[in-house]
């Protein structure tokens, strides 16, 4: 199957994907993976949403990026050993709770998020949530394991849109015998970040050959920022002028701006 043949991947591209929620948004600043952010996010237009999902011992899958509640919240410890009922007094920023990835798609029900199965122990209960509230449809899974990305589609059947992860992808420009086996997954998406780091150097992964590639094999190409990344309008004209099919930003006001500019206004779906 081909890109277009997902409805996550049927719309218009480029594609605007909040990472997040958008997490340098200045209101959204400290609030990331929150539905406070979430909601700003598609305040702004945005209907793709970034998110992040690990599991509480007692099985509630959350919006979360670490698995440690220490860095962002209020609270302390591993979410993997706590019940739900400890995770949920925990406050994000000390103002906003961890949402669970059920509340986000009750919400939000025309929302599209592209979901990061942060942990084996998660993918199980994310499959079951995308069961229940007959979501499969609405996602793209992907992961830093492609393990648990063929695992979800084997679970979740053909019409569960997967992405290439980035070990796959950042071999991509240097190993012809990687990228035919990458090109020719059933993932319809590469996620790729906009440059990696090889033996001491950055070096540029996004190029005109590697999009057309790409789009040749029938892919979208999605393009994420590392922290170290520079990630600004410039940076977003280059991309889209490369034609990268959906970026992934936590500069999602600068970005809606750059799209407006460009004559692809966000509408609240697909940029169109």
């Amino acid at each position: 199957m081909r890109a277009a043949d997902f409805p996550y991947l049927s719309g218009p591209t480029p594609l605007a994907l909040a990472h997040r929620g958008g997490a340098l948004l200045p209101d959204n600043v400290g609030l990331e993976n929150t539905l406070g952010a979430f909601r700003r996010a598609r305040a702004l237009g945005y209907r793709h949403l970034e998110t992040d999902a690990h599991v509480t011992a007692d099985g509630e899958v959350v919006a979360f990026h670490d698995d440690s509640l220490d860095r962002v919240t209020d609270a302390e410890g591993r979410i993997a050993d706590l019940p739900w009922s400890e995770v949920s007094q925990a406050r994000v920023g000390g103002v906003e709770p961890v949402p669970r990835l059920a509340d986000l798609l009750e919400e939000m029900p025309d929302a599209l998020l592209n979901i990061d199965v942060k942990a084996d122990a998660a993918l199980e209960p994310t499959v079951e949530v995308l069961r229940r509230h007959g979501a499969v449809e609405r996602v793209c899974i992907g992961s830093f394991s492609e393990r648990r990305v063929r695992a979800a589609r084997r679970a979740l059947g053909p019409r569960l849109a997967t992405a290439a992860g980035p070990v796959g992808t950042a071999a991509l420009r240097f190993t012809p015998d990687v990228v035919a086996r990458v090109l020719h997954t059933p993932a319809p998406v590469l996620q790729v970040p906009a440059h990696h780091r090889v033996a001491g150097r950055v070096v540029e992964l996004v190029t005109p050959g590697f999009v057309r590639r790409a789009h040749a094999a029938g892919k979208q190409v999605h393009v994420w920022f590392h922290s170290w990344s520079v990630e600004d309008a410039p940076e977003y004209h280059r991309l889209l002028d490369l034609g990268v099919d959906g970026v992934v930003a936590d500069r999602i006001d600068v970005l809606a701006d750059v799209l407006a500019e460009r004559g692809r206004p966000l509408t609240g779906g697909a940029v169109g």
